[in-house]
């Protein structure tokens, strides 16, 4: 039988944490039979992109892919803490797999996995309304992934409403890429954590 594959969204809002590598060392252990894939958010690295966007007007296409670049640098930093688990950032499926094959822990290349996606027409809108929350989502659906964790800094309400844009929990994209992919028969149980608590 098939290890169930879980995508967990490390938003960047957490990076701060003096101790997020041992809480997640310890959190990460209770998957002990799924395979897990990290996605990185972004966070302050992001924040810097948005500022150089607002300064000299870059433009929502640059600035996406620039803000890629950033979370790339995100992937080697949860990697770097994540040093007892065998971290190693992966760019594609295929070195995600061999990454789980030597009871590794691959962490995505998030800019290289969005390059690569951009092939297919229904590749992620190049704005800032997509966020980290939403490429987790689309890492998720392409990967068939069964559960979607998104780490978060702050509480969640009951039931589906944090995925409604008007909360402003997750970003605009992310409702309709889940929407889409449950109206199309999938099973993806898709949850969110305040890991700060």
């Amino acid at each position: 039988m098939l290890e169930p594959i879980v995508v967990v969204k490390v938003g960047g809002s957490l990076f701060d944490l003096p101790e997020l590598g041992s809480r997640l060392t310890q959190w990460l252990a209770t998957f002990a039979s799924a395979q897990i894939l990290l996605v990185p958010g972004g966070g302050a690295t992001v924040d810097v992109v948005r500022d150089l966007d607002r300064c000299h007007a870059l433009g929502e296409e640059a600035a996406h892919w620039l803000a890629l670049h950033a979370m790339t640098l995100n992937a080697y930093f949860l990697a770097s803490i994540l040093v007892s688990l065998k971290a190693t950032v992966v760019s594609d499926f295929q070195e995600c797999r061999l990454a789980w094959e030597r009871e590794g822990l691959p962490v995505l290349d998030v800019f290289s996995f969005c390059r690569a996606d951009d092939n297919h027409s229904d590749h992620l809108p190049h704005t800032w309304s997509t966020t980290s929350d939403s490429i987790a989502a689309r890492v998720a659906i392409r990967l068939n992934a069964q559960k979607l964790i998104l780490l978060k800094s702050r509480g969640v309400s009951k039931g589906d409403e944090w995925m409604s844009p008007a909360v402003g929990f997750v970003d605009p994209v992310f409702a309709p890429l889940i929407t889409e992919v449950k109206l199309a028969g999938s099973a993806l149980d898709v949850s969110a954590i305040n890991f700060r608590d």
